[in-house]
């Protein structure tokens, strides 16, 4: 009797990754080309991730690399994608064999039926599994989708996407790429909102007062235009024109035009002059950057468009940029930073841009 194959720990180092060459043979490589090869790699990361593997699964992902060197490349990538995912994609993977989803991978991959799309496998089947644990439907890896709570949001803006709102004749917003907002019922005397995510402009023309809540901390206008951004729990309001309060925590502070605060873990910090032609760039088509980090940038471009950028040399992460990005041609900012710094580009499927 054969005995029975032995789990592997989670990870991806049970299997050792081939040399990626520019150009490859294609001899026993699917008729439909690369899509089934990508689907086919992706659904045997997974399952490697799942910590579930067996040797004999081992074995027979040795075999299917060994198809063709087309099919070695295409493990090779699907590998750096999730590796560049990080903690992330092994709790989804986990998380969906838990959900009875990582079987039809193993079954696809045994069978080499490439019936799992890429799509499948790294869109729809992450919204499968969010939708069986919340954990990762509150906390999306990467904001790779969005989460529950900006779903049920009363406004939302996409990826790159900007829009203008009037809520009431004297109360107006501007809602920049990846914005979630909530209009709340109004209780007497005010009217309220709250920014759930993301980043808006405000302008407000009334003698009542109009409340903006974002994270533990809520701004107050009545005649003024301010921004306000949220990123987790860190808010951060600019004041345009007027004043706004601002308050957390049962301290409160007033902004004045050209100024700016933040809140967050550390409590409310102290008003501060700001440079408004960079806080107010994107508002004109444009991202300006003066002497910000090289790992801020990326996290900045990668809220306007789709997919991520993913930086992988640690030593780079805070080179200086000084720079200016249109949003029209938001991709431009990959090539630009690879040559400002010799980074070697590498693309993978869904939008993932490997910078090392």
């Amino acid at each position: 009797m054969k005995e029975p194959s032995h789990r592997i720990l989670p990870g991806l180092s049970a299997v050792p990754d081939p040399p990626l060459h520019a150009a490859e043979e294609r001899e026993g490589a699917p008729s439909d080309g690369g899509q089934a090869l990508t689907d086919q790699a992706t659904a045997w990361v997974m399952l490697l991730l799942s910590g579930n593997a067996t040797t004999d699964d081992v074995e027979a992902l040795q075999r299917w690399r060994q198809q063709s060197p087309a099919h070695a490349r295409a493990f090779a990538e699907a590998k750096l994608l999730w590796e560049a995912l990080g903690p992330a994609a092994g709790d989804v993977a986990r998380r969906m064999d838990h959900s009875g989803n990582l079987s039809a991978a193993r079954g696809a991959t045994r069978t080499v039926a490439g019936h799992i799309g890429r799509r499948a496998l790294i869109g729809g089947a992450l919204a499968a599994s969010v939708a069986a644990v919340g954990y990762l439907g509150s906390r999306p890896p990467f904001r790779l989708w969005p989460s529950i709570e900006e779903m049920r949001a009363s406004y939302r803006t996409g990826t790159g996407e900007q829009r203008q709102l009037a809520l009431s004749d004297d109360v107006s917003l501007i809602l920049n790429t990846q914005t979630s907002v909530g209009v709340r019922a109004a209780s007497e005397g005010s009217r309220e909102m709250e920014l759930i995510a993301g980043e808006a402009v405000i302008t407000t023309k009334s003698a009542g007062p109009f409340v903006v809540y974002a994270a533990d901390g809520l701004a107050t206008s009545t005649v003024a235009r301010f921004v306000i951004r949220r990123d987790g729990t860190t808010v951060r309001v600019t004041c345009l024109d007027g004043t706004v309060d601002v308050g957390r925590d049962g301290r409160f502070a007033t902004v004045p035009a050209g100024h700016c605060v933040f809140y967050g873990a550390h409590g409310l910090q102290q008003v501060a002059p700001v440079d408004l032609s960079v806080a107010t760039a994107w508002q004109h088509g444009q991202l300006v950057f003066r002497h910000e980090s090289l790992a801020r940038v990326i996290e900045e471009v990668n809220r306007y468009r789709p997919g991520r950028i993913v930086l992988l040399n640690e030593k780079l992460a805070e080179r200086d940029v000084v720079a200016t990005f249109h949003l029209s041609r938001i991709d431009d900012a990959v090539e630009h930073l690879a040559r400002a710094f010799g980074a070697r580009v590498r693309s993978l499927p869904a939008g993932i841009v490997l910078l090392s």
